[in-house]
């Protein structure tokens, strides 16, 4: 591996707080703007479906906690190639990295074609069980199928954009998704202002939007100066290397679809209280999911900087990781809540701005959620850590126990007893603030610097 590359690339040398930064940033606006294709969907169908409005909204809202919940559990595999990488680097072995960014393009289009069969087979039974109201229930069937025949190429740019994580590079997936973002926003108002189409439209814009952020993605790596090229003649499965992969993607995808699934439960919950309150929710978890994706954003930094010097067996740069990704993520993300506290019900205001109801009762989810955020900083950036070191299985059992398992249990007894909107909101905190609390306990007792420490001295 070069050296000009791995100066430039890597986390082995060098100041530790900047490199940070510069990888979280675009990585935290890259989660933005992903969740901006959603956004627009619903800011275009509620100013502009008419009489509609509202039901399109919710539709395309109740479709959220099932898309993530496919999605996110894919994402969380890729997490798997983001560490193998990363850990490649550290080590200068480009055999591996190759092996790694060839096996995991080939994973994601064939699990999304298969995914894609039985999602358009299943969606309405699927929706049916969500409590939807009868005025949306087609509407989100019809985005659910439309989104659903676009998962091939959503799962390729997830795991291309893990490829870039591995490296250190987060600029690329912005990049790409500026671009493919401003493509979503131009065909939404073409398709439902033009053309007067409703969430079909919209679904059809995020398709094809996803399909140029991969191709984007795809071109860079195959003309790529770095050990992660991509080169068609190369493109088959290693063995050895998709192990690896699954052996941390697997407990972080099912950590993600136990998590989804509750979100899953908690929207259901939420339907039950009429359109609304779910189009209401649905246009606040569009302004409020922006915290998320800034505070994510350094766990996935602490991943890939523990990954890498892990590689190299440097653990006192380890240790920094995580030090320097909690200290500057409470900073950014403190900010970020801050923001979303001042100007959440203008912002809410933007996807229907002739409901001030919606707009308060949309107010209400984020304070809840956007304050509970900075529990989920703490819990991200310490699993993120344990990641790096290929510790993956004890931390998703840990939160699908502390947080689904919470929130499970509280919209079957409590959102039972007083059926209100507060009643499911306030579940957040509590299960963000208990997991955050347990996965520092499992932090102390894993203590994964101290281990390789000891291991490195006595090789």
């Amino acid at each position: 591996m070069s050296g000009k590359y791995t100066d430039r690339r890597s986390m082995l040398e060098g100041s530790l707080w900047n490199k940070i930064l510069g990888f979280a940033f675009p990585l935290a606006l890259t989660g933005i703007l992903q969740q901006l294709f959603n956004a627009a969907d619903i800011a275009v169908v509620g100013n502009y479906a008419g009489e509609m409005g509202e039901a399109a909204m919710a539709a395309v809202g109740a479709n959220t906690p099932i898309i993530s919940l496919v999605v996110n559990s894919f994402l969380g595999i890729s997490l798997g190639t983001n560490v193998v990488i990363a850990n490649a680097i550290g080590k200068k072995d480009e055999a591996t990295v190759k092996k790694a960014v060839h096996t995991s393009i080939i994973v994601a289009l064939i699990c999304g074609i298969v995914v894609t069969v039985f999602a358009e087979l299943l969606s309405r039974p699927i929706l049916v069980r969500q409590n939807i109201s009868k005025e949306s229930i087609e509407l989100a069937i019809l985005y659910f199928r439309i989104y659903m025949s676009g998962l091939p190429v959503i799962l390729l740019y997830n795991f291309e954009a893990a490829i870039f994580r591995g490296i250190g590079n987060t600029k690329i997936p912005f990049i790409a998704l500026v671009i493919s973002g401003i493509v979503n926003v131009g065909l939404n108002i073409l398709f439902v202002v033009v053309f007067h189409r409703t969430v079909d439209g919209v679904a059809a814009a995020t398709v094809i939007s996803n399909f140029l952020s991969s191709i984007i993605l795809l071109v860079f790596l195959r003309y790529s100066k770095t050990p992660a090229k991509f080169s068609f003649k190369n493109l088959k499965v290693d063995r050895t290397v998709l192990v690896k992969i699954l052996k941390i993607g697997i407990p972080a995808g099912l950590q993600a679809i136990v998590f989804s699934s509750a979100n899953i439960i908690i929207q259901a919950a939420i339907n039950r209280l009429g359109t609304l309150v779910a189009a209401a929710s649905s246009a606040a978890f569009n302004i409020e999911i922006f915290s998320y994706y800034v505070l994510n954003s350094f766990g996935q930094a602490c991943t890939t900087v523990t990954g890498q010097n892990f590689g190299a067996r440097k653990i006192d740069r380890c240790r920094s990781s995580l030090r320097l990704c909690l200290l500057e993520g409470i900073v950014v993300e403190g900010l970020m809540v801050l923001f979303l506290l001042v100007f959440g019900k203008n912002l809410i205001a933007i996807f229907r701005p002739d409901n001030p109801e919606l707009v308060e009762i949309g107010y209400i989810r984020v304070m809840f959620i956007t304050i509970a955020h900075l529990f989920s900083l703490f819990y991200d950036v310490m699993s993120g850590y344990m990641r790096g070191y290929g510790i993956s299985l004890s931390p998703a059992i840990v939160t699908m126990i502390c947080i689904c398992g919470t929130r499970i249990l509280w919209i079957k007894t409590v959102f039972e007893m007083y059926l209100s909107f507060e009643s499911i909101m306030i579940v957040y905190p509590i299960s963000l603030g208990l997991n955050a609390l347990a996965i520092f306990v499992l932090l102390l007792i894993k203590r994964p610097a101290k281990r390789y420490e000891i291991g490195t001295k006595a090789a």
